[in-house]
């Protein structure tokens, strides 16, 4: 897996789906930003929302058992946006 172009993670690569192009088309002019999109209704009904949240991470690894992810802000305001904390019990 890969934050902000360095890998970061595990994953398994895979073709994309149709499903995963019409999402990506959708967000293509989503710079920053969270928000639910909504799923097909007919078919999966109200459990079928899709959650996303697309911006620029810093990501501050702290120890082999903590790392913290900071959402900047496009405009270069000073602090985080929005933190997010790992922490290995």
């Amino acid at each position: 897996m890969y934050c902000n172009g360095k890998k970061s993670g595990y994953a398994v690569k895979r073709e994309a789906t149709e499903e995963d192009l019409s999402v990506m088309e959708l967000l293509k002019a989503v710079t920053m930003g969270a928000a639910v999109l909504p799923g097909k209704s007919e078919v999966e009904g109200p459990d079928g929302e899709m959650v996303y949240m697309r911006a620029l991470f810093e990501r501050i690894v702290g120890s082999k058992d903590s790392e913290t992810l900071y959402m900047l802000s496009p405009e270069g305001n000073n602090g985080p946006e929005l933190s997010i904390f790992f922490v290995r019990i």
